[in-house]
């Protein structure tokens, strides 16, 4: 237990490190079109980036923040850790997304990181999630609502798919939800954006 924290809390720093690597702000300045957290729905994320400057940019986004975690969680299982240090770490890959040191802790709703993160650790709930937010998002047309039904289910397909990870994915699905906290308002006010 004590090889294991000590590998854990240094591994779940750099994992909050790499996740402060916010996508949306480093693609939309690389195109010169500005910060995303000043317009839109003001979020460093690929549904911000889609509705104001379309698919490239948004992709491009998506795939920095799916990818930017997996390195150190490659490394973690490498190391041998088990599933709640692999959690932790991945824990600290969202934390750092969400709540970023050097962007004055704004950072974005967790989903693409969440994604990533998943698909290291548990890749088949991943997919499921994918698949269901793709679903959902063609659709009702609403990426809160996707990322909010895709988050909720994660722990289910965990359980099904992945148990010794069910806690982790439980964690990280309240992390998600307590980042949609305005956008479940905006639907009970029936004003959400749509994509």
């Amino acid at each position: 237990m004590e090889a294991s924290l000590d590998l854990v809390l240094p591994l779940m720093v750099i994992g909050y490190l790499s996740g402060t690597w916010l996508g949306a702000l480093t693609v939309c300045r690389l195109a010169g079109v500005g910060d995303p957290r000043l317009a839109g729905s003001c979020n460093p994320g690929f549904s911000n980036v889609l509705r104001l400057h379309g698919r490239r940019l948004a992709l491009a986004t998506l795939m920095v923040d799916v990818v930017k975690g997996m390195p150190v969680l490659w490394l973690a299982m490498w190391l041998g850790l088990p599933p709640w240090g692999l959690g932790l770490v991945g824990l600290g890959v969202l934390l750092g997304h969400s709540y970023p040191a050097w962007h004055r802790f704004r950072g974005g709703k967790g989903v693409a990181s969440a994604f990533g993160v998943m698909l290291v650790l548990t890749p088949g709930v991943a997919l499921c999630c994918a698949a269901l937010w793709m679903l959902l998002a063609w659709r009702v047309r609403t990426a809160s609502v996707a990322s909010l039904a895709s988050a909720t289910m994660a722990p289910l397909f965990s359980l099904w798919l992945a148990p010794e990870f069910a806690g982790v994915v439980i964690v990280f699905t309240l992390l998600v939800l307590t980042r949609h906290v305005l956008n479940i308002q905006r639907l009970g006010r029936g004003d959400e954006s749509g994509i």
